[in-house]
């Protein structure tokens, strides 16, 4: 007899390879989407710094206040999936925090770097 067609064992044999594929992809893919939104997080703090520079060489201090920095330098307050935000501010230090706020970021935490430049965690700042 000459059949046509597939069998059921080739059937599963397909669907078992598809199956691994899949559950290779799909945890690679969510981490490169975890790191690529996390790029705008990054660029949101690294203006953020510059901006308080440049507010420390023209006016001797930093600002306390990040809608200060929006609205003289045009500092993003709100960064993809992030809020920046300015912790512990005062006239002589700061720390910019980048803060998930959709759920799918939740898991990744807040991103920092402080007037000195020190990124944390590190890990997160990896190129």
């Amino acid at each position: 007899m000459n059949q046509k067609g597939i069998t059921l064992i080739e059937l599963l044999l397909v669907i078992v390879i598809l199956g691994i594929l899949a559950g290779v992809a799909i945890p690679t893919y969510n981490g490169y989407t975890l790191r690529a939104r996390r790029s705008d997080a990054k660029t949101a703090l690294e203006q953020l710094r510059a901006a308080q520079e440049m507010r420390r060489a023209e006016k001797g201090s930093y600002s306390v206040d990040v809608t200060e920095l929006q609205n003289t330098l045009g500092v993003l307050t709100e960064a993809g999936d992030y809020t920046i935000l300015l912790d512990s501010a005062t006239a002589t230090s700061y720390v910019g925090e980048a803060q998930p706020w959709n759920p799918r970021q939740i898991s990744d935490g807040s991103l920092f770097i402080d007037q000195d430049g020190v990124e944390t965690p590190p890990d997160k700042w990896a190129k």
